[in-house]
């Protein structure tokens, strides 16, 4: 089970870079099957490269836990602190998704706008650093205070945006959440360009949750198509 796993965390790498979602950054990580206070993600490097070997055992603080002593990617710490707050997450990507940095920058919420992307319900709440840590930091969640200040605005949402960041989506697994991940970048991209023609009729709240619901049934099928055209891209 455990072998799979990993595999399917690299294959969900790739996909993600090659949905135009993750690029040279970003990562995803998985709870650990056996061991729910662990969880798995790749050493520090790009996501287009990760494959099985490349992957590190990390706990809910944050310290990683490999035999080789290889280190992972410094924003950690946003996975370690959801999987802390939130025992239902199984999957976080974190990605930089060109489409949604202008909703976390402007007055402007995303909001679902087609059956797609009910996950984001009505509210995709906005994390900004600088009321955590005030108006000198990189923007990096570089430890567990500012996980667990994200964590906490993220609370019970699937979707949360950082500005002048990206964003972060959690899954109750590998697959939910690299759906989530891809939909959420072309919800924000068919926003924009609805939101030029005029005003724009969102899904309803109980549109949302029924919408997100069906297609939690049919994850399996984006799933095949997006693994292999991973695969056939080596």
């Amino acid at each position: 089970m455990t072998t799979q796993l990993l595999d399917d965390l690299a294959l969900a790498n790739h996909i993600l870079v090659n949905e135009g979602v993750l690029d040279g950054f970003g990562h995803i990580s998985v709870r650990h099957p056996n061991k729910p206070d662990r969880f798995f993600i790749a050493r520090s490097m790009a996501p287009a490269l990760v494959e099985a070997q490349d992957i590190v055992e990390v706990d809910l603080d944050g310290n990683v836990h490999d035999p080789q002593g290889r280190r992972t990617y410094v924003e950690r710490f946003i996975h370690s602190a959801i999987y802390k707050a939130r025992p239902d997450v199984m999957s976080v990507v974190h990605s930089h998704s060109p489409a949604v940095i202008p909703f976390g920058v402007t007055g402007a919420r995303l909001r679902p706008i087609c059956h797609m992307s009910g996950f984001l319900g009505a509210v995709t709440p906005v994390y900004d650093i600088r009321h955590s840590a005030g108006e000198s930091t990189d923007l990096l969640i570089s430890n567990q205070a500012l996980g667990e200040s994200l964590a906490t605005v993220l609370g019970q949402s699937n979707v949360a945006l950082m500005r002048g960041h990206g964003s972060v989506t959690v899954g109750n697994a590998i697959q939910q959440a690299v759906f989530r991940a891809i939909y959420t970048e072309s919800n924000a991209r068919l926003q924009s360009e609805a939101s030029r023609l005029g005003e724009i009729n969102f899904l309803t709240e109980a549109e949302a949750k029924a919408t997100s619901d069906m297609n939690d049934l049919h994850l399996d099928r984006p799933w095949e198509m997006w693994k292999r055209n991973a695969l056939k891209r080596g």
